[in-house]
């Protein structure tokens, strides 16, 4: 994206334009950011590995002038990608084994996730997936039929969960398609769809896409994805206060992440103004073991001070719950399972 294209003329433009328009080179961003490349632990080979990507509108949230930015910290490509931590891996939470068709995951009793798209708005540098195989098993829409009959053939799968990659850059009209055809599934009583959109890109959510969401007669979860309250600015909120006024549930996960939202303050705002826009805090994760992600890891005795200090500031509603996700395990792991109102 030019770094000297106006602000207010891009966001003028629609989310698919914005998106095209993200950043992809770390030149540009820090240029964009008045960051000077030489104060950055900067990797070009880490940007070959799991490339960058950052819409303007979350890099408008960064601090300009920061190299410490905890937005920032999240989308750099830095050095320490680069270090080979040990028990990292390039499938940390059992993807791979949990498939049973293209596109079709089955981990947990009663839910089923498809992986709809490889693509997402921005690349986390934690992501869990960084190296997962899209091209050889993420959805494609001529295999959306043959998922749904085998979805169909199972009576204990009561809720489908769309992820990626992120769903939500699938077009309105793919959406539609799909939706459609998970309606027709008696024993399915709910559609949640995991996106960072409405957080990093809330360009997305429009009025055609709330319509999409909306005409289903199943109950529909969004659950979406804010590490850091200063994320969320005057474009999330009102494409979140879009979102609640149709009367979709609206959850939040995190990643526990350090250097980023590894203290009290930090969570403690976070959860207090997402439950100002209507949005439960729901998980927040201990990092899941991808291979390039280990210089963000928070040790699990220090994740359950910091949880217990946020249960003794916050009331039990506002505090999300500890969880890590253990490869062909039978449900997500509470860490933390005692929790003080």
């Amino acid at each position: 994206m030019p770094v000297q294209l106006s602000e207010a003329c891009h966001f003028a433009k629609n989310w698919q334009q914005q998106l095209s328009e993200a950043f992809t080179s770390i030149e540009d961003l820090c240029e964009y950011l008045e960051l000077s490349l030489g104060d950055l632990p900067i990797s070009s080979a880490a940007s070959k590995n799991f490339a960058l990507r950052v819409p303007l509108s979350f890099a408008a949230s960064i601090e300009k002038g920061n190299p410490g930015d905890p937005l920032l910290r999240q989308v750099l490509p830095i050095r320490d990608e680069l270090i080979d931590y040990p028990n990292y891996s390039h499938d940390p939470v059992g993807d791979l084994q949990a498939t049973v068709q293209p596109g079709l995951l089955h981990k947990y009793r009663g839910r089923v996730l498809l992986i709809n798209t490889g693509s997402c708005a921005i690349n986390c540098r934690y992501c869990f997936r960084r190296n997962f195989p899209y091209g050889d098993l993420q959805l494609s829409k001529q295999q959306e039929s043959g998922v749904i009959e085998t979805i169909k053939t199972d009576p204990t799968i009561t809720e489908v969960i769309l992820s990626g990659g992120d769903p939500l850059l699938l077009s309105d009209a793919r959406l539609v398609h799909l939706i459609q055809q998970l309606d027709t599934l008696d024993q399915v009583k709910r559609i949640r769809i995991h996106s960072r959109l409405p957080i990093v890109l809330p360009a997305r959510v429009t009025d055609d896409l709330i319509k999409v969401l909306v005409n289903c007669s199943k109950q529909m979860v969004l659950v979406v994805h804010s590490n850091h309250a200063n994320e969320i600015n005057g474009r999330v909120i009102s494409a979140c206060n879009l979102l609640k006024s149709s009367g979709i549930t609206l959850l939040n996960q995190s990643v526990l992440l350090k250097g980023i939202n590894d203290n009290i303050d930090t969570l403690c705002e976070l959860s207090e103004q997402l439950f100002t826009l209507g949005i439960i805090p729901y998980y927040l994760h201990l990092l899941d073991k991808a291979t390039g992600t280990g210089h963000f890891e928070v040790s699990e005795v220090e994740a359950k001070v910091l949880i217990k200090q946020v249960q003794n500031i916050l009331p039990g509603y506002l505090v999300p719950k500890l969880v890590k996700e253990v490869a062909g395990a039978e449900a997500k792991q509470y860490v933390l399972a005692e929790m003080v109102n």
